[in-house]
């Protein structure tokens, strides 16, 4: 068995992380047998490697090693891509074409971003793990093929099976043996090492001397979080070396090319403002679930009692107590709704005092009240009048400058005013413009 040093080497695979070791070693290991693996990660950490160790030290490695990126084709061809189609079986379809997995026979399919695979197409893939049956497009015709499959996927399983995204018969097929490559933040001793891997071979690419990092800038490039992994650190380095004519990077240098820092810092959150701001509320929310899971045990209560017994009389007799406090749990919510409705009653009443004349009083007193009546509707009136005269002078007023702005043009002065050209036309006519 290859060494898991002589494979990195092999494979241009840098680090000496513990768990990066472990997930070349498994792939040394499931190498040899045809079990279906499924490589797991982040996007940018190097899932393309694994695969190509595992066809390579397989008794299929003089067979083709093919890899389909599942994400980057269509859904209404992706079937025909994998599977083949023949002539005829829709349009555009020319001619008979064979699939990856025809193609394929004998050796080894990489299927990148399986997460990423319509249902449909995850029906026929769990065929193929089987029993290694498939169907060509339009095709009624069963094919063999004997492949390899080798799968690989940054989203989460678990969740895209919960969703419906994903079958979870074909997750147990795929991941027979599963192999995780950590995240390049949980490398730490890593990053440096990749990153002056790179800068030598952009150096050597570009022909240009070596970029160098300052101690600031090392300790800035290990603390980074990379959420775009391997691939972020590359295209950092390839940046830097093509850009910067001081080949000496410092802090500030480098921190122009990492993005979000701030992101990245912890961030301290204020307990008092969040007890603050939520603590009445969530008293509230307590209080109305307790109250609600009171009612119902006692509703609960009522209806088992009237199921075993059959007597409503009786039940009602022994929880009368219960009954009662029911209904004045009723009673009392509709009279706070009464009281509501009552108090905005009142506040869209008239201003203007309505009164009346008592039965039994006094002519003098009843003259009296009449008297202050009176009074009170010649008052509001006045008032009502003198509102009447102000809006029609106003209204006036509005016209005659909307018409004097726009020359006479009717048109022009309903718009401004924000009524109809008819409408404009008759206030002309009322107050004889």
């Amino acid at each position: 068995m290859e060494s898991i040093q002589a494979t990195k080497q092999r494979f241009g695979i840098i680090g000496n992380d513990q768990k990066l070791n472990r997930a070349v070693e498994k792939a040394i290991q499931v190498a040899p047998t045809d079990i279906s693996v499924l490589v797991t990660g982040e996007s940018g950490v190097g899932k393309e490697s694994i695969p190509k160790i595992i066809h390579s030290l397989s008794h299929r490695k003089h067979g083709k090693y093919i890899a389909v990126n599942c994400g980057a084709i269509p859904e209404g061809t992706i079937d025909s891509e994998l599977f083949g189609h023949e002539k005829g079986s829709f349009t555009g379809a020319t001619a008979t074409r064979s699939g990856y997995f025809e193609v394929a026979d004998g050796g080894t399919i990489f299927l990148d971003e399986v997460g990423e695979l319509p249902l449909p197409t995850q029906v026929r893939l769990l065929r193929v793990l089987e029993n290694g049956e498939f169907l060509k497009v339009g095709s009624s015709a069963t094919q063999k093929t004997d492949v390899r499959i080798v799968a690989a996927t940054n989203v989460k399983m678990v969740d895209a099976i919960e969703k419906g995204k994903f079958r979870e018969d074909l997750y147990y097929r795929l991941s027979t043996v599963e192999i995780n490559l950590p995240p390049l933040r949980e490398r730490q001793e890593d990053i440096h090492l990749l990153f002056r891997k790179f800068a030598a071979d952009f150096a050597q690419k570009y022909k240009m001397p070596t970029i160098r990092l300052t101690d600031q800038a090392t300790d800035l490039l290990l603390k980074y979080r990379w959420s775009g992994n391997i691939r972020q650190l590359r295209n950092v380095a390839e940046q830097i070396s093509v850009l910067e004519q001081n080949r000496e990077i410092s802090y500030e240098t480098l921190k122009h090319y990492l993005p979000d820092m701030g992101s990245n810092l912890p961030a301290i959150v204020n307990a008092k403002k969040s007890e603050s701001d939520f603590g009445s509320e969530r008293e509230i929310l307590f209080k109305v679930l307790f109250d609600m899971k009171r009612d119902v045990n006692d509703l609960k209560k009522l209806t088992l009692e009237l199921m075993k017994t059959g007597n409503a009389a009786k039940v009602k007799e022994e929880n009368s107590s219960l009954i009662n406090k029911i209904y004045a749990d009723e009673n009392e919510a509709e009279e706070e709704l009464a009281s509501i409705i009552e108090e905005e009653n009142n506040e869209r009443r008239n201003d203007v005092e309505v009164f009346s004349i008592p039965e039994n009083t006094s002519e003098s007193y009843g003259s009296a009240q009449e008297s202050k009546r009176k009074d009170k509707y010649e008052y509001a009136e006045e008032i009502e009048e003198e509102e009447n005269l102000s809006l029609h002078q106003k209204e006036l007023e509005l016209i005659k400058k909307s018409l004097e702005k726009y020359s006479g043009k009717r048109k022009d002065a309903a718009d401004e005013l924000g009524i109809s050209e008819r409408t404009l036309y008759r206030k002309i006519k009322q107050y004889d413009l």
